[in-house]
């Protein structure tokens, strides 16, 4: 989701007006695209590319190369550089005014520039930025009501892969942004369930395989004295929900019952859990050495911790994730948990070509130059690890201490053993070719690798996080630049107290990884973890151990 809001922050309550006041020209995103000029909306061209070509640009702050621009929406004409010039001019007809200029094209690169256009959803986003709970009622239902409408209804591309990547990203983002304005409107009418149900009913839409949803509009709607209607929810939500494995559908059933177990009644719809309180976490961004644009977050209080990328991390979608909520968490308890997206998936900079180890060591140096920090303890996963090392030996005075999670110092493509290198190979080619499809089948070969023993919810998370979080050129380029990592001639000059965790049984990274790791950092411990799990759920029986072992490491 970009940051960049092109609009002005005042708000009209009527819904029937663009969301922020009157301007020269407003452009619509939410629901249908819309060009509004003085109170008109002007006739949008023909070409169903071109208004798509609208939408990139101004949800992606330029210039962009054209070349790139022809890949993404001209993959099979002849000219794909004469269709661009064609589009580019029913744009300027359409949103530049006599003396404002919104399209800047040059020979090389284009971009698109609000120069005083109204755009509804950085308004909306503007909206949001003090936070859900600042918001009055009656500005967070007019909020929800305009989310309500999607993103860019219509703008779907056929054949043009890359541009419904985008479109994915974009609409996942917008449902993030939902959820929470619904999640806020359902806790506020807690004590009013003939109001909650509305927005219960939405949030369901949206969150279709949430048990918890389904259990709260049902048990809902049974508090609003709606007893025929919570019925005909439960044939629905049994319907839809009998397709996950292993999900307790008898939750619902005690739900319409008006008797929820104990495990589900009250439970809470927001990412929070009860026993936890609330945490807020801070996007911003910074630049790598070569103008990669990087995100970052920080959520938390206390000392520092810093946490290195991993394998295709997205600072909003993680965050809410029963994936990774629990980890992110769990660091964050006492402390200031600072986290980023690596350049070519989350919130950072997908349009890159170099995903060498020198590159993302770059990430982590750009994010630790922004935030200022002097000293401060490193922790990696999986791949993060590499990157945690190579950094921790090029700055000994800046690392206090080394966690390692689950990693490795030499990649596939240097581990010595022909079978990994031909599977491998395998699983690059089936990225490439099938993971943006709408079947998980594709990704379901990582996620049962990355986390065999968790439950089905995890997995149906992880499946759809890999695909949000990147495109697959991105991941089959990233999972080959991992290959050739070789850090056993750095491990020595690792001079930071050092933690290694690995699962006995991780079938991601094998155990002898985590051991060669371990014996190559001087005075580096080492802890086996009793699981199969790479990513460990919380559910894992060792969660508790290897939160209890960073703990103890970090206040030694």
């Amino acid at each position: 989701m970009n940051q960049n809001s092109g609009s002005d922050p005042d708000f009209a309550l009527d819904l029937d007006a663009p969301i922020g006041k009157t301007h020269a020209m407003d452009i619509r995103l939410i629901g249908d695209l819309a060009v509004v000029k003085n109170g008109q909306s002007l006739p949008l061209p023909n070409s169903r590319k071109t208004r798509a070509l609208l939408a990139y640009l101004i949800l992606n702050p330029g210039p962009h190369r054209r070349e790139r621009i022809c890949e993404i929406f001209w993959q099979v004409p002849d000219d794909p550089r004469g269709s661009l010039r064609w589009s580019l001019s029913k744009l300027r007809s359409l949103v530049d005014e006599d003396q404002v200029k919104r399209i800047v094209a040059d020979r090389d690169s284009v971009a698109f520039e609000p120069n005083g256009a109204a755009i509804d959803i950085f308004s909306l986003r503007a909206a949001l930025a003090g936070g859900v709970a600042a918001l009055v009622n009656g500005r967070l239902e007019q909020l929800a009501t305009l989310a309500s409408q999607g993103l860019l209804l219509g703008a779907d591309l056929s054949g043009q892969p890359d541009f419904d990547q985008f479109l994915s990203r974009e609409r996942e983002a917008f449902r993030v942004l939902r959820r929470e304005l619904l999640c806020e409107l359902i806790r506020r009418h807690r004590d009013t369930p003939a109001d909650a149900v509305r927005w219960l009913q939405e949030l369901v839409d949206i969150e279709p395989y949430s048990l918890q949803a389904h259990v709260a509009l049902i048990e809902t709607l049974i508090k609003a004295g709606r007893k025929p209607d919570a019925e005909r929810q439960l044939k629905t939500s049994l319907s839809v929900l009998s397709e996950i494995d292993g999900i307790d559908l008898a939750a619902l059933r005690y739900a319409a019952a008006g008797k929820p177990p104990a495990s589900t009644s009250g439970a809470p719809l927001s990412s929070e859990r009860a026993d936890e309180q609330p945490l807020d976490q801070q996007v911003r961004f910074c630049k790598a050495a070569d103008g990669t644009k990087i995100a970052y977050a920080t959520v938390g209080t206390g000392p520092p911790l810093i946490k290195t990328a991993n394998w295709l991390n997205h600072l909003d979608f993680d965050w809410e994730s029963p994936v990774w909520r629990h980890v992110f968490r769990g660091l964050a308890n006492g402390r200031s948990l600072i986290r980023y997206d690596a350049r070519g998936n989350g919130l950072s900079d997908w349009n890159v070509e170099d995903f060498s180890l020198e590159r993302q060591v770059s990430d982590l140096e750009a994010v630790v130059e922004t935030v200022g920090l002097d000293r401060f303890p490193l922790l990696g996963l999986s791949q993060g690890c590499a990157i945690s090392v190579e950094f921790a030996a090029r700055y000994p005075d800046k690392v206090t201490k080394l966690i390692l999670i689950g990693g490795y110092a030499r990649g596939w493509n240097r581990s010595g053993s022909a079978d990994i290198v031909r599977q491998t190979e395998a699983m690059i080619t089936l990225v490439a070719i099938g993971w943006g499809r709408d079947n998980p089948a594709f990704r379901q070969m990582f996620t049962t690798m990355f986390m065999p023993d968790a439950p089905p919810e995890n997995q149906t998370w992880f499946n759809e996080l890999q695909r949000m979080t990147t495109t697959p050129k991105n991941a089959a380029r990233l999972l080959r630049a991992l290959g050739d990592v070789d850090l056993t001639a750095r491990l020595a000059d690792v001079r930071a107290p050092t933690l290694v965790l690995h699962a006995r049984d991780d079938m991601r990274v094998p155990f002898n990884a985590g051991r060669e790791l371990a014996g190559g950092i001087p005075g580096a411990r080492f802890v086996s973890l009793d699981s199969k799990n790479h990513i460990v759920p919380d559910t894992d029986p060792v969660w508790p151990v290897m939160l209890k072992e960073i703990n103890d490491f970090l206040a030694e």
